[in-house]
């Protein structure tokens, strides 16, 4: 996941698509909300509290539906699972836990409404862990909702960069040793430039309906190619 804190303070905050409501990457986001609204509305529905349950998220993220939400926010609870600690300002409607989305026992014996993950499932490892993190939203949600970028769109989004997860990963290292990529400054060294380089791994269509043979799978489409694959059970 693109690392806004790498970048130098105003320029990290001009180019972050949370806080600029006119950049197209909120415009994405924003209309993937769409799908995660009908799962809310659903639940919603059904019961009066509605509890869900977002793998790797963070309090920022939800902006994308900060009306809804707001809407609602008497009757919605967020339990955000991050390995990384985040402060939460609205304690009311979100809580924090710091946790591994992988582990076989993550809220055992628990359940949620929905579960939701944005781009995260091609950050937690290798083929095991992304098998058990996608174990886990099946099993903890009676919806879920989970997003992550197609292998076979040419445009690699974390590092910004035309092809680039299609290259070797010598070739890649090497790249990242010699300019900044993405929200990625420069690496130092081959080791550091390595480690971001196999931290993610992008999943195909067949991959994801291989995780998640219980969901529906939508794209999410930019000049008639498929730059992102949802799973959604509803």
């Amino acid at each position: 996941m693109a690392n806004n804190a790498q970048l130098p303070e105003g320029e990290a905050q001009s180019r972050d698509p949370y806080k600029d409501r006119k950049s197209l990457e909120f415009s994405f986001r924003a209309k993937r909300f769409a799908h995660i609204r009908q799962l809310i509305e659903a639940a919603l529905a059904e019961k009066e509290k509605v509890e869900i349950l977002d793998l790797g998220g963070s309090e920022k993220y939800w902006l994308i539906g900060e009306d809804f939400i707001n809407q609602y926010r008497d009757r919605l609870h967020f339990t955000l699972i991050n390995p990384e600690k985040q402060e939460e300002k609205n304690t009311d409607l979100f809580t924090f836990m710091i946790g591994d989305a992988t582990a076989p026992d993550l809220f055992a014996g628990q359940s949620f409404d929905i579960v939701h993950s944005n781009s995260v499932i091609e950050h937690v490892g290798d083929w095991d862990a992304i098998t058990r993190f996608a174990e886990n939203t099946r099993r903890l949600g009676k919806r879920y909702y989970m997003q992550t970028p197609n292998y076979w769109f040419a445009y690699e989004p974390h590092f910004r960069f035309i092809g680039f997860h299609w290259l070797p990963v010598s070739v890649r290292v090497w790249l990242m040793t010699k300019m900044r990529l993405g929200f990625f400054p420069r690496m130092e060294s081959v080791e550091e430039a390595r480690s971001h380089v196999e931290s993610i791994r992008l999943l195909d269509r067949k991959q994801v309906k291989e995780l998640f043979p219980d969901a529906k799978i939508e794209y999410e489409m930019i000049a008639g190619m498929a730059k992102s694959i949802m799973a959604i059970r509803g």
